[in-house]
């Protein structure tokens, strides 16, 4: 099954906003996630996909800066059973 998430041609400024507010969603998720659970591995694979998060934030937001007005987005989700 596949989830079309996003799809279409953004201002910079719309689709900075948007991917903005995705991974700052994905962040409040494993943060949530790390409050709730005391398995210290767990919490520290966490903690290493939020850095990554934030740098390809701050990447995103920096490669922007330097590109053409407009964007084309596209997010599918697809979802298997394991």
């Amino acid at each position: 099954m596949n989830i079309q998430l996003i799809q279409g041609e953004f201002s910079s400024q719309d689709a900075l906003e948007l991917i903005t507010q995705l991974i700052h969603i994905k962040i409040k998720y494993h943060e949530n996630k790390i409050a709730t659970n005391s398995n210290e591995e767990d919490i520290k694979y966490r903690e290493s996909k939020i850095k990554r998060l934030q740098k390809e934030l701050f990447d995103f937001r920096s490669s922007i800066r330097r590109e053409e007005p407009g964007l084309r987005l596209d997010a599918i989700i697809t979802i298997e059973h394991s």
